[in-house]
């Protein structure tokens, strides 16, 4: 039996969405004046306006692109992407972990496209060869579900034809991204500055506006996904405007973490507390022999969404279902500490653990996190 631990994360949260609150976050430093004004009043618009504005300079949008709020969090700012501008080209999509697939599914049930899906096995990465630069492009820049992210963009034509899709929502704000290869990038409030959910952004470039403004869908677009008015690209939502009714609360407390983010260094520095949270984990997961990565590849291994598998020989022989037991055995243990919560892998990924490690989370607490997993196992284990 292992021994039970005696210090706990000062901040026990590692979901991979919502996740955890930048340090020192307070509700009572979030902003209260707006709260229950009417969303079209010249002053809230000024405030979603502002948000765009600060979220534009962290993350380093380049100056030609611009930025909309969309709700429905990331899938609300992909889908809206996808009903407003495919149908024009050929589509691929990369479904190589549970969102990817839900981007596929979309285009085969709901838009009718008959995309090429490029997938592959959990943890691993697609065959990126295969991407045809005429084609229109759909894919996670990191796979929340699976642990696995893109190793570059070398497989994405610089003189391309068609329009390249991002979800990047566990990406953006922790990793680096290649803005000269994608043409929209979309992220939630709720990921990498652990804001509330419901919210999402797309960040869209010169060649998606023009899409919008050149290409009418042959479908029915939903107002809560609609990005062209009668007569292209709707240019309001560009300025803060609302394609509806929106949480103040939400963006206020968005504002709070990216003007932290602005505080602590900017995106650099976001980056290397999201690579510093990922090495010390990693450190655990070396000396440790009963838990390896789901991503074997460490080119593609995400260091945010760290997804993990056991690998010891008591459990290898388990059935699938008595391997996700061990695994809720193991959440119940330390959540009944208060030690660690929100640690079980995605409920269509394999069984597992996933270890959020984005830029809110402090070394200190992964360090502290590690000795509480081991002892859950062998504790789970032994029950």
């Amino acid at each position: 039996m292992a021994n039970r631990p005696n210090i706990k994360p000062e901040r026990p949260w590692f979901s991979s969405g919502p996740t955890a609150k930048r340090p020192g976050w307070s509700s009572q430093a979030i902003p209260h004046e707006l709260l229950g004004r009417g969303i079209r009043a010249p002053e809230v618009v000024e405030r979603f306006a502002h948000g765009l504005g600060l979220t534009r300079d962290l993350l380093q949008v380049p100056a030609d692109w611009v930025m909309v709020y969309v709700p429905g969090s990331d899938t609300g700012a992909v889908e809206a992407a996808m009903w407003s501008m495919l149908g024009e080209r050929p589509v691929q999509v990369l479904a190589f972990e549970n969102f990817g697939k839900v981007w596929a599914t979309d285009a085969v049930e709901h838009l009718k496209l008959d995309p090429e899906v490029l997938t592959a096995p959990w943890g691993e990465w697609p065959d990126t060869s295969k991407v045809d630069p005429a084609r229109d492009l759909v894919f996670p820049w990191n796979g929340t579900t699976s642990g696995v992210c893109a190793p570059n963009a070398d497989f994405i034509s610089g003189d391309r034809e068609g329009l390249v899709i991002c979800d990047a929502t566990s990406a953006a704000f922790a990793m680096p991204l290649p803005w000269a290869k994608l043409d929209v990038v979309t992220f939630s409030f709720q990921k990498a500055l652990g804001g509330e959910a419901g919210l999402g952004v797309a960040a869209l470039s010169p060649r998606a506006v023009e899409r919008l403004d050149r290409y009418e869908p042959p479908r029915p677009v939903p107002k809560v996904l609609r990005l062209r008015d009668g007569k292209g690209f709707d240019r309001l939502l560009a300025s803060g405007s609302m394609l509806n009714t929106f949480s103040v609360w939400t963006l206020e407390d968005w504002i709070d973490g990216v003007e932290w983010g602005l505080s602590v260094g900017g995106l650099e520095a976001l980056i290397a507390r999201t690579q510093a949270n990922a090495a010390a984990l990693d450190q655990w997961v070396r000396r440790t022999d009963w838990i390896e990565y789901l991503a074997g590849n460490p080119a593609t291994r995400s260091t945010t969404s760290v997804c993990l598998k056991i690998v010891d020989p008591r459990v290898a022989g388990m059935a699938e279902d008595d391997r996700q037991a061990l695994v809720r055995r193991m959440k119940a243990l330390v959540e009944g500490e208060g030690a660690a919560f929100d640690i079980e892998s995605h409920r269509n990924a394999p069984a597992g653990l996933r270890i959020w490690c984005g830029c809110t989370v402090d070394v200190a607490d992964i360090e502290a996190l590690t000795p509480w997993l081991d002892w859950a196992f062998e504790t789970a284990l032994a029950e």
